[in-house]
């Protein structure tokens, strides 16, 4: 595959220096040495390794420098994604799928902004919870369901957007682990009744979060630590409508682990979606959801040090990896004198993992345990 003809970091490396001074003081270590990383990336600051042909009639020689291995590095992790792919694609089951999304609305993103780690872990938490619950419920689809979840913090557009993404099979084992229960192959349940449920958990997490003294407010956000102002901010959001999104993918579940693997161990942009660049603007793809087809795919030009500015605030909040995975939630198989239905669909592989009853952790981030006997193993970090 051809290298592309820009990249991010021939932009940090043309427009960085007066970014940072411009913004000096403004601009965090962690943000410094994610700048610092990429610009170094496969120079020969970081070293690197000769290969040599041994003719000496030929004496070819060719060196390849070090890649700096950041985790918001566009072009690392390449194999780590890979690798998570295959690991997601073992573990589908031979069912339907469904691609379930959860937004949280536009007002609460400048209070997520400001506690990344704490809204984070909520969202995370809330879309879980309400995913579980409804598939749980008899009136539903009265099952015992896993799925596999990753948030996003960003859009298309570099623009803080959290969202978590989630792949949902279609059945569960039956509530006294007897049987598999299946549901319609084009239809989980209506958005309309995770969005409510998502709603309420989401606000009712918010508002312990903020009588805990969890939450943090600054700037025009300040007088949000009282705790009536707090309350009369939130009311307006228990009457608007939340964005849930719940279809099969016509492609099937590999279709959507393929979206998400480009993402799980990097950042918002690739080199490949970089357009052009000069001193007056940078030019790069971008998708515009809310247009259908071919159109989707526009152009959005920035100053320099604006997309500089976004880049870094479309990483991942430290402590947390750029799309932290709930990775605790998948299906058991069902008791050995119920393995025999034709019902009960079998797992592509084999492999054990060890169960963890506790909750489930990822890095620095804790979250309760799930009403789901799970089967967990950590995400990679890098």
């Amino acid at each position: 595959m051809a290298r592309p003809t820009l990249e991010v970091a021939d932009i940090l490396r043309d427009h960085g220096p007066a970014w940072r001074e411009a913004n000096r003081g403004h601009v965090s270590l962690d943000q410094l040495k994610v700048m610092s990383a990429i610009e170094r990336c496969r120079t020969a600051a970081l070293g690197g390794h000769v290969a040599r042909c041994e003719n000496t009639a030929c004496g070819h020689t060719e060196i390849s420098y070090n890649s700096c291995g950041n985790r918001h590095c566009p072009k690392c992790q390449g194999a780590a994604s890979r690798r998570w792919l295959a690991e997601r694609e073992a573990e589908l089951l031979p069912v339907p799928y469904f691609h379930v999304v959860y937004t949280l609305p536009s007002e609460l993103r400048d209070i997520a902004y400001q506690n990344k780690r704490v809204i984070y872990n909520l969202l995370m938490k809330a879309a879980a919870e309400t995913t579980l619950a409804i598939a749980s419920d008899p009136k539903r689809l009265g099952a015992r369901i896993g799925v596999t979840a990753v948030l996003h913090s960003w859009g298309s557009a570099l623009t803080h957007h959290p969202h978590v993404h989630m792949i949902v099979p279609g059945g569960g084992l039956s509530l006294d682990n007897a049987r598999w229960v299946a549901s319609r192959s084009n239809f989980l349940v209506h958005v309309n009744v995770l969005a409510r449920l998502f709603q309420g958990k989401m606000l009712a997490m918010l508002m312990h979060a903020h009588d805990t003294g969890e939450l943090k407010f600054f700037n025009t956000h300040a007088g949000l630590a009282d705790k009536r102002t707090f309350k009369r901010f939130i009311a307006p959001l228990r009457r608007i409508k939340w964005v849930v999104y719940c279809k099969a993918p016509f492609a099937g579940p590999e279709q959507v682990l393929r979206y998400l693997s480009r993402y799980t161990h990097r950042v918002a942009i690739s080199n490949r979606r970089l357009v052009a660049a000069d001193d007056g603007a940078i030019a790069f793809r971008w998708k515009d959801y809310r247009v259908s087809g071919p159109d989707r795919w526009k152009t959005m030009r920035l100053h320099p040090h604006e997309f500089i500015r976004r880049f870094p605030d479309a990483r991942a909040a430290q402590g947390l990896p750029p799309h932290p995975p709930l990775r605790a939630l998948r299906q058991r198989q069902p008791r050995r004198e119920h393995r025999e239905s034709p019902r009960t669909p079998q797992r592509r592989s084999a492999r054990a993992r060890p169960a963890r009853a506790a909750g489930y952790r990822h890095g620095d981030a804790t979250c309760a345990a799930l009403p789901l006997c799970a089967l967990w193993r950590p995400h990679d970090r890098h």
